[in-house]
Formats: C-alpha cells, sequence, structure tokens
C-alpha cells in the first residue's frame, strides 16, 4: 500500500520558491527544494515527475496573485491595459529571479492564460485585429518580462550608468548623455513611460 501524500503542490511550489528567492534560478534543483522541505531528493519525486514540473508549479503560484479581470469600461482602453500590467508586474516583480519560468511555462499556466485573455479583449475594443493583435500581445508581454528584468538586475539609476556617463563623447554622445540623465529617472517612470511608449504605437 502506498504511503498517503502529506505534501501538497503549494508546499513544494512555496519551497521552490525559496530556493529561488534566495539563490537565484541557478540555484533550483530537485536536491535543493527537498533539503528545504527537510525530505530526501528521491522522496521529492513521489510529488512531482522533474525539475520542470516543479517549475511550472512555481511560476503558477508566482501569478495566482493576478487579478485577470479586465477593469471596468469608462477609461481610455490605454489605461486599462495599464492596469492589468500594473497587476502582472506586482506579481512577477515580488520574484524576479523567477521571471524567465513565466516565460518558459506561459503556455500552460492559467494565471497568465487568463490575463493574456483579458488584454486580448481590451486590444479588441480598440480595433486592434488579427496577426495585429497576436503581435502586440507577445510585444506587451515582451516588454513587461524585459522590464522587470532591467528594473531588477540593471535599471537606469543602476550603478553601470556612470561608467557609460563617463564614455568619450567623441565616440559615444548620445549614450554618455542619456546615462548623465538616466538617474533622474526611478523605476516607477521608467517602466511605465517605456510602457506608455509602447502603446502609444498601437494606434487608435
Amino acid at each position: 500500500m502506498p504511503r498517503p501524500r502529506s505534501l501538497t503542490q503549494d508546499h513544494l511550489a512555496a519551497a521552490a520558491l525559496a530556493v529561488i528567492d534566495r539563490d537565484g534560478l541557478s540555484g533550483l534543483s530537485m536536491r535543493a527544494v527537498a533539503q528545504e522541505l527537510g525530505m530526501s531528493t528521491m522522496g521529492l519525486y513521489r510529488y512531482v515527475a522533474d525539475r520542470d514540473e516543479l517549475e511550472g508549479l512555481v511560476a503558477e503560484r508566482v501569478l495566482s496573485s493576478v487579478d485577470p479581470t479586465p477593469p471596468p469600461p469608462g477609461p481610455p482602453w490605454r489605461d486599462r491595459v495599464v492596469e492589468l500590467v500594473a497587476r502582472l508586474r506586482t506579481s512577477v516583480g515580488a520574484h524576479p529571479a523567477a521571471v524567465p519560468l513565466t516565460v518558459s511555462h506561459r503556455h500552460r499556466l492559467p494565471g497568465l492564460l487568463r490575463w493574456s485573455e483579458s488584454v486580448l479583449e481590451l486590444l479588441a475594443e480598440a480595433g486592434v485585429e488579427g496577426e495585429r493583435r497576436v503581435v502586440a500581445l507577445r510585444g506587451l508581454v515582451a516588454y513587461v518580462v524585459g522590464a522587470i528584468q532591467l528594473e531588477h538586475l540593471g535599471s537606469l539609476a543602476g550603478a553601470g550608468t556612470s561608467t557609460i556617463a563617463d564614455l568619450p563623447r567623441e565616440h559615444f554622445p548620445y549614450m554618455a548623455e542619456a546615462a548623465r540623465d538616466a538617474p533622474g529617472i526611478d523605476a516607477e517612470r521608467e517602466f511605465f513611460g517605456g510602457l506608455a511608449v509602447y502603446l502609444r504605437g498601437l494606434g487608435d
């Protein structure tokens, strides 16, 4: 008679996420998660088949707090998309090291699928149709994922900007100028400013 299962998928996801938050994505392994749970590595295989399944549980846990409900009608469609994006940024940005998992597992994550459905609904209301709507959604997800990673790994106001600011102006005049202006731009302005530029490009 098999032993009864004592751990839930939520327990596994929480332990794996704790490992990622502490040691980065490169620190995630079946052994590390088993140690986090106080069990043997082989014992962990009673609950998940492999690391890929474990990663999927982590990604869904990160996205589970995102409210995918479309904002109520009234404000312009761009403002409603911004609200949806802000929700996603809050949840994903809380665990920046896990961001790549939300990309590699995006096609099977209920949380992200529901969020994407709401974005597509707003794009349809805005008259963005067919292949253009597909590209718009993928571009939006790419912007959010990339911007979150830049925010936590190398924001405009990061230490590297001082090095760029010292580049010789005869070779890098615009890079040097941009680096000197960057420290005055905080993470909120950087993220939502870039988002506004993207959304304006979709037209009316």
